[in-house]
């Protein structure tokens, strides 16, 4: 697609919002890394604890490499940590293995929004690439059947952008609920709901842009749909 008026109105602000979100992810990830939770826990100790808590015992938990590369998988039933996560005991590990667990408890109560999302991915995955073939394909050869179509899938990944907004969200509430549930002081708590309001502000930009996307898409082949 050119760069035009419409991406200045549509893309921009939202790449601006991606910046401030990542941004803040790293500097509050940083800052509450070297703060101590004052549990004498480790992510990975938390992270069994929570999950014992709630009678959950077929989930594993392993550490993975990378920075932010946490992450839980409902195929394996795998709660991935990375190395500073698992093994940490600062405020960042454990508000971050919290939520990643979050994401278990979402899976063993199958949590609505979490099956959709799960539902969504293969579609999505598809859609969003197969999406500008179609539509760039349909432009060129005037063939505004490809550009509705084109449309119609990259909304599926759109739909999966909303959709992972309460999935997120609903994981790290469950997080500080169950931080707050006699695992991490009090004090340290409003400390943890900034880790992880910084997190949920990258998914929120990336709602936002793929909403922005699909409106500038719409704007510029609003001609060729009227066909």
């Amino acid at each position: 697609m050119i760069i035009d008026s419409s991406y200045i109105i549509f893309i921009v602000p939202c790449i601006i919002l991606s910046m401030i979100a990542q941004f803040l992810v790293k500097s509050r990830y940083n800052k509450y890394s070297n703060i101590d939770s004052g549990t004498g826990l480790t992510g990975a100790d938390v992270a069994k604890q929570i999950l014992q808590k709630n009678g959950i015992y077929d989930v594993t938990i392993r550490k993975t490499p990378g920075v932010l590369t946490d992450h839980y998988d409902p195929r394996t039933k795998t709660v991935m940590l990375s190395d500073r996560v698992y093994s940490g005991s600062s405020v960042s590990s454990l508000s971050i293995a919290a939520h990643e667990v979050g994401h278990a408890m979402q899976k063993n109560e199958e949590y609505l929004p979490l099956s959709i999302r799960a539902a969504l991915v293969p579609v999505a995955n598809i859609g969003t690439n197969l999406a500008w073939v179609l539509i760039i394909m349909g432009i060129a050869i005037e063939m505004t059947g490809f550009v509705k179509l084109g449309i119609i899938m990259f909304s599926f990944g759109v739909l999966f952008q909303v959709v992972t907004l309460p999935v997120e969200f609903n994981a790290s509430n469950r997080a500080i609920e169950a931080l707050a549930d006699g695992i991490m002081p009090p004090e340290k708590i409003p400390a943890s709901k900034k880790v992880l309001g910084a997190a949920a502000l990258t998914y929120v930009a990336a709602a936002a842009t793929a909403i922005a996307q699909l409106l500038r898409v719409l704007y510029l082949t609003r001609g060729r749909r009227d066909d």
